[in-house]
């Protein structure tokens, strides 16, 4: 009999990484594959990405609508009650075997609260994480916390994995899925890639991604401002905007990056540019400048430079081609500088080592799909570490 597993994703960016799992999962024959699509993918301001997988030769066995347009706080926390509703419902349906979720938005805290309570288990990858600016930190330990399996990215991640009590048995090591992405998809060239954004990436270009860090107590939109204020000063360079998550206050973000994009010829933005358009164009440019995730599992691997902005990822293990700077136009104009010196490029011809990984994560997460035995796998003991590790801290 063949085993059921159900991948459920919510936004364009989680899919890319996804998609070699989910090509994978419906290749083998002891296999079989379920698609719960929800979040982003349904929304026509976030591009509907949904057809995004559907072109990709999915089919796509549930649909479950969120409401995204109140993007406040209270909002969001709406959201999570009516996907985990209708999330439900859907794996009632679908009656999987296991559930499969990737990283930590709280799209993927509904589905696996629903998944968890029906007594599906659930495999979890990219846990073991941190990212100390948002509160998708709680989230992806949660989560983890909630899962039978676990696919980590890298070894500190699967001690920390371990260390809030996951056997060692069920944590894996695998690497990161972007660096597979990477090493199995045929990205287009300059003019390909340009083409198909209908944009000149001219003699010095950047891709800028930004999204809110949703525990900083500032507005969002206030760092926004800051970015453009330094991107406002590269006269020269072709700037790619894509657009922000469905995350808190990134309604803000986005109206900004609306107007700038239409006072200024050298910018252009897009909802979604998907996994390979957006790989190829990362490829192109000078560097990654923003906040997102990408700039760290991915670009190394391109040996493509990033400015990581903000605490947002504060915690994630991170490459030499990473800048860190802070949320401040003097110090963007300063990574921006630095990334644009002849050391700095020089440095980055020579080779950047990705801590994420050489590839190979998606042949084993399919190996322990295929084999790892179903019974007693939502039981769980807590796994102590041992007691030597620990200081003695006996009152005295």
């Amino acid at each position: 009999m063949t085993r059921k597993i159900c991948v459920i994703t919510g936004t364009r960016a989680e899919y890319g990484l996804l998609r070699l799992l989910m090509q994978a999962i419906q290749d083998d024959t002891t296999l079989q594959l379920q698609i719960l699509v929800t979040g982003a993918h349904l929304s026509p301001q976030f591009g509907m990405t949904y057809r995004e997988i559907e072109q990709d030769g999915f089919q796509i066995d549930r649909k479950v609508e969120i409401p995204l347009a109140d993007n406040s706080a209270a909002g969001v926390a709406r959201s999570v009650g009516h996907g985990m509703i209708g999330i439900t419902g859907a794996l009632e349906d679908l009656c999987p075997d296991i559930v499969v979720v990737l990283g930590d938005r709280f799209e993927i805290l509904a589905a696996a609260s629903a998944a968890l309570i029906l007594g599906i288990p659930i495999a979890h990858i990219h846990g073991g994480e941190t990212t100390e600016g948002a509160f998708d930190e709680a989230i992806r330990h949660a989560v983890t916390k909630m899962s039978s399996l676990h696919f980590v990215a890298a070894e500190a991640y699967r001690r920390r994995v371990i260390q809030l009590g996951e056997h060692p048995d069920r944590t894996f090591l695998v690497g990161g899925l972007g660096v597979d992405l990477i090493s199995q998809t045929p990205l287009l060239d300059r003019g390909a890639i340009e083409a198909e954004l209908g944009f000149s990436l001219g003699r010095k270009s950047l891709l800028v991604t930004f999204h809110p860090a949703t525990l900083d107590q500032g507005d969002p939109a206030d760092q926004m401002k800051e970015l453009l204020a330094a991107l406002d000063e590269l006269h020269d360079t072709q700037l790619v905007f894509t657009m922000p998550n469905a995350d808190t206050g990134s309604q803000g973000i986005a109206w900004q990056i609306e107007d700038f994009v239409a006072s200024h010829a050298n910018a252009r933005a897009y909802a979604s540019l998907g996994a390979k358009r957006y790989l190829s164009c990362m490829a192109q440019v000078d560097g990654v400048v923003g906040n997102s995730s990408s700039g760290l599992m991915e670009a190394p691997s391109l040996r493509i430079a990033t400015i990581n902005i903000g605490d947002r990822q504060r915690g994630r293990l991170k490459a030499q081609s990473v800048l860190d700077c802070a949320p401040e136009r003097g110090e963007i104009a300063l990574a921006l500088s630095r990334l644009y010196s002849p050391q700095f490029r020089q440095a980055l011809a020579h080779g950047i080592e990705n801590p994420y990984g050489k590839g190979g994560a998606t042949a084993r997460i399919i190996s322990v799909l295929r084999t790892q035995p179903l019974e007693n796998l939502l039981k769980k003991s807590f796994y102590d570490l041992p007691a030597s590790i620990f200081p003695d801290n006996r009152p005295r």
